[in-house]
């Protein structure tokens, strides 16, 4: 008996215990069935032309139960996936994102998967926008611009426009060429002919989808530029207009380093640094019968005052462009008892054929170009 009354109790025990387990489990259960649901959005801004969506629930849910019940708005064709065993759902696009567009996403209320209900969900969504344009050069309302392979119009957008097509161009009319870096986020540009010169143009830079069609370009920037105009072909009498003519109109025979830029017909210096005019100087180049050679030559070696023998004077900041010293540049001549040779001279072809230039200029370029800097004539 006393056997029998112990396995009874044991029995009833293990029954209380277990059916108490249970009942605690059950509980449990149904307090997390009741739990509400949530959801999250992974993305709240789209940046590919199909990108999905993707929304993770807190638990899994039952597919079927969701039918009909996903809306975009403004609407467009969609097809669902389901992973996780319910707990992640794709939104995938039929046809490629309308630019720039603020989409509402809901999901109506649907079932657990152990049939508990969910709340109905609603996303605010951004469809991918344009690359922005964050730097243009040369500038809005630019002027004396003078387009080159050194100096072609850059743009720079803040990110890739690796998916898009981007259009380029220039009013008046003008096919343009361009380049761009791996990343796709600079592009230079250069018209394909020379623009007119003294002219303002329009640049507009257009973007759409690589897939959609022509419709699709939409305007992402524009700005204006005024390219440099012609030459006077009449030489100014004032010397300071003729300089600053010089450093707005010369164009550029080298663009790597320093060179020596000098034009005999207006009878002007210009010292170039990589392709930019730094200074201007009126000289007085060799008079007819005694021409300063042109052609493209080079600083041979420099005195700061040395004697002419030929000539008995002082050529102060002499620089020889010729190896035999016959040629070279120079400040204006100075006579053994300090007497020097006139300013007026300058802006006229007076010399044996070397290039004079007055006082001050003279030091200038004699400091500011090392022997080998080239000089070219013409």
């Amino acid at each position: 008996m006393s056997i029998q009354r112990s396995l009874s109790l044991f029995f009833w025990s293990a029954f209380f215990f277990v059916l108490t387990g249970f009942v605690v489990g059950v509980g449990a259960i149904e307090k997390w069935r009741q739990a509400p649901v949530t959801a999250m959005l992974e993305r709240e801004a789209l940046s590919g032309p199909r990108e999905s969506v993707v929304i993770d629930f807190s638990k899994a849910v039952r597919a079927e139960s969701f039918t009909d019940k996903i809306i975009l708005d403004p609407a467009i064709p969609f097809r669902t996936e389901w992973h996780d065993f319910g707990k992640r759902l794709i939104i995938t696009p039929e046809e490629n994102w309308p630019i720039e567009t603020r989409y509402r996403l809901s999901i109506g209320q649907g079932l657990t998967s152990f049939f508990a209900r969910t709340p109905i969900f609603s996303f605010g969504l951004d469809s991918p926008r344009l690359p922005k344009i964050v730097s243009v050069t040369p500038g809005d309302q630019a002027h004396d611009v003078l387009l080159g392979v050194e100096d072609p119009i850059r743009i720079e957008f803040d990110r890739s426009a690796r998916d898009f097509y981007v259009d380029f161009r220039i009013d008046p009319a003008v096919e343009v060429v361009y380049q761009n870096n791996p990343e796709k986020t600079v592009f230079e540009i250069l018209p394909s002919a020379d623009l007119d010169a003294g002219r303002s143009h329009h640049l507009s830079v257009w973007a759409r989808w690589r897939t959609d069609g022509d419709e699709g370009y939409r305007l992402i920037g524009e700005s204006r530029f005024t390219t440099l105009p012609p030459r006077p072909t009449t030489l100014s009498r004032d010397f300071a207009t003729r300089i600053e003519e010089a450093k707005r109109f010369t164009r550029a025979k080298r663009t790597d380093g320093k060179y020596i830029d000098v034009d005999l017909a207006h009878q002007v210096m210009t010292l170039f640094e990589d392709g930019r005019a730094v200074d201007a100087y009126m000289i007085s180049s060799g008079k007819r019968g005694m021409d300063t050679p042109k052609g493209e030559f080079a600083i041979e070696n420099k005195a700061a005052r040395p004697w002419s023998k030929a000539y008995s004077l002082y050529m102060p900041y002499w620089q020889a462009i010729t190896p035999d010293g016959k040629y070279g540049i120079h400040e204006l001549p100075e006579w053994p008892g300090g007497y020097k040779e006139g300013a007026n001279h300058l802006g006229t072809p007076v010399s044996h054929g070397c290039m004079r230039l007055g006082v001050g200029p003279a030091k200038r370029v004699y400091e500011w170009a090392p022997v080998g800097t080239p000089v070219v004539i013409y």
